[in-house]
């Protein structure tokens, strides 16, 4: 089994929001492999799916996204998942709108989400799948413009990007993090 980890925040109000991407890509898998639920467990949403002969859990932390390392956790211990088996879809503003980005290890780049979660496991060797999101305009607080949704012109680019990253994970559980980083992380 692994474990592929969507950050965002729950409910209505963030929904759509540029921060709550990894949850979009998670709720793409879920409905693109059919999966019942989302259950609930380990403070969070999960589904199961079969990718490939792969088992996937897909976990969508219900604890806000700067504690997201609350959920992760006990899901990793409970199903004795390695590190490497656990993979971290999240926004990423330092990124162009709808660029991807695989790393199998290091910081957290400012990702408060990413941050918890790498604090928790004791490790920054967590593989992760970033989204761009692009960066703030000028004068906007970056806490607001990721809470803030997709311009009417942005939707297309995103909406294509989540789908390809969905893409990307199925990659992911197949190949491993070599093969994604070779062929997603460029232009």
């Amino acid at each position: 089994m692994k474990l592929v980890v969507g950050l965002g925040n729950p409910g209505r109000k963030y929904e759509e929001t540029r921060h709550n991407v990894g949850f979009r890509v998670l709720e793409t898998l879920a409905d693109r492999f059919h999966a019942l639920g989302p259950r609930s467990k380990f403070n969070a949403d999960y589904w199961e799916v079969q990718v490939g002969g792969e088992r996937l859990l897909l976990l969508r932390p219900l604890t806000f996204m700067n504690r997201s390392g609350g959920s992760v956790l006990p899901a990793r211990d409970f199903y004795k998942i390695e590190n490497e088996g656990i993979l971290v879809v999240c926004d990423d503003m330092s990124l162009p709108l709808g660029r991807l980005r695989f790393r199998a290890k290091g910081s957290a780049g400012g990702q408060k989400g990413l941050h918890d979660v790498i604090q928790r496991l004791g490790t920054q060797e967590i593989p992760r799948l970033r989204v761009g999101i692009d960066a703030p305009p000028e004068n906007w607080d970056a806490a607001d413009f990721v809470l803030s949704k997709f311009r009417p012109n942005e939707l297309a680019t995103i909406e294509t990007a989540i789908q390809v990253a969905a893409d990307a994970v199925e990659t992911w559980s197949k190949a491993g993090i070599e093969a994604c980083m070779n062929r997603y992380n460029g232009s």
